[in-house]
């Protein structure tokens, strides 16, 4: 039986309480389905090697995420490939799909790594969406703060989008002012939206 990686453990007790039993779970069903499974962290969170990448999970404050590398050949091609997997948000363990679907899902990823079957394009099946339109109060802003307007130009349209999506969706004044406090604040410092969730 292969040791099982450290940075794993770590990664688990670190988690939210909620999330714990969750991960635990994911771990003990990619085990089992696969005794020969190598695991590490890539880009910050678990992953799990079998003759090449095979399945990855993650969490986050309220949720957590499990995906498939070659989520499209082993799930499905209809199913959505949502944030780092192919399940949504994962809250509690009722959320995944039943332990029988979860292992075989498992056994079809080993068999096409052991096939070496490439992964399915992952390219845009949609068009690229447009440039965000700027709201008014954040145009204002960054016209008053040189610094923030420099870095929020800079930026790709995905990164702006961020910033002005998470603007636009707050439902009430307060909390619009006091993103809009931080979103300049974080763009003078050159950092984007979701710099906390980068290594």
């Amino acid at each position: 039986m292969v040791s099982t990686d450290p940075r794993i453990d770590a990664y688990i007790a670190k988690a939210q309480p909620f999330a714990q039993p969750i991960l635990a779970h994911l771990r003990a069903l990619v085990r089992q389905a696969c005794p020969a499974v190598e695991e590490t962290i890539k880009w910050g969170s678990p992953f799990f090697l079998y003759r090449g990448m095979f399945c990855h999970m993650a969490a986050f404050k309220q949720h957590c995420a499990f995906g498939f590398w070659k989520w499209k050949q082993v799930v499905g091609e209809d199913s959505a490939e949502q944030a780092m997997g192919q399940f949504g948000r994962i809250e509690k363990r009722s959320d995944l799909p039943p332990k029988k679907v979860l292992l075989g899902y498992l056994k079809k990823a080993m068999a096409l790594n052991e096939a070496a079957v490439p992964a399915a394009t992952r390219g845009r099946s949609v068009p690229a969406k447009p440039p965000a339109e700027v709201p008014d109060d954040l145009a204002a802003a960054l016209k008053k703060n040189a610094k923030a307007r420099r870095t929020f130009e800079a930026f790709s349209s995905s990164h702006r989008r961020e910033y002005v999506e998470w603007i636009v969706e707050a439902k009430r004044a307060g909390t619009r002012a006091t993103r809009l406090a931080t979103t300049l604040e974080w763009l003078a410092e050159g950092k984007p939206r979701h710099w906390k969730y980068r290594r």
